[in-house]
């Protein structure tokens, strides 16, 4: 990011935090009892540069992946989503005409695949959405109320699209959307940057990944819930 972005956005978000906290903004919901760790789109497409969609998201997947390692140990709910279409891009639509670079993601490509570095595991589940959010058109939430989830740890990409949309839409489903700071990334630093700001602000709680991992370690093992 540049010294003038920096500073730009410093002056912005310096504004609205006064709007805010006048207003009744930027209060904190905070951990629940039982969490679920939700990754967004961290499939090829978005963590190889090399395709339309993606970038340099080594950090974000090596932070996810330590917090995954931890979640995986307790025994916490984990789920993935990825974003593919059928082969003719019918099923993009109009969200193909606004980012033609969707283009890539193609049902059984190489491109909707979790990237390798994140171990993807029997019995984690593992999502197929069309929209930004991942509650969009899927069963996340029918899932995760069976599971007996009260916290939605969200990482993945990108923050100013399709992690403030599953913030905002965990929110509404009356789950604690908890953003992890160094989990999160965009491939554009002004918008990710703003989107943390006003997601915390608005949507969730803004956690950093030592306050996650110290809360995932002080669970007592979780046990799957019956179907």
């Amino acid at each position: 990011m540049s010294t003038v972005t920096r500073e730009a956005l410093d002056v912005l978000k310096e504004d609205a935090a006064k709007l805010y906290a006048r207003r009744g903004f930027q209060t904190r919901i905070g951990f629940g009892r039982r969490p679920a760790v939700v990754v967004i789109d961290l499939a090829m497409g978005w963590t190889d540069p090399r395709y339309p969609l993606g970038a340099n998201l080594d950090a974000v997947v090596q932070n996810t992946k330590e917090v995954l390692g931890v979640a995986r140990a307790k025994g916490i709910p984990r789920v993935f989503t990825t974003m593919a279409y059928d082969p003719n891009l019918r099923e993009a639509d109009l969200f193909l005409k606004k980012i033609p670079a969707l283009k890539s993601q193609v049902s059984g490509s190489d491109a909707v695949k979790i990237d390798p570095r994140l171990e993807l595991q029997q019995g984690e589940i593992y999502l197929v959405k069309k929209w930004l959010s991942a509650f969009f058109g899927t069963n996340l939430n029918g899932y995760l109320t069976s599971q007996g989830v009260d916290t939605v740890i969200i990482a993945g990409c990108s923050t100013s699209a399709c992690v403030r949309a599953t913030a905002t839409d965990a929110i509404g489903s009356g789950f604690r959307p908890m953003v992890v700071r160094e989990c999160v990334g965009d491939r554009a630093s002004g918008p990710h940057e703003w989107n943390l700001f006003d997601i915390d602000a608005k949507m969730g709680d803004v956690v950093s990944k030592k306050e996650v991992l110290e809360y995932l370690k002080s669970l007592v093992p979780l046990q799957p819930v019956p179907a």
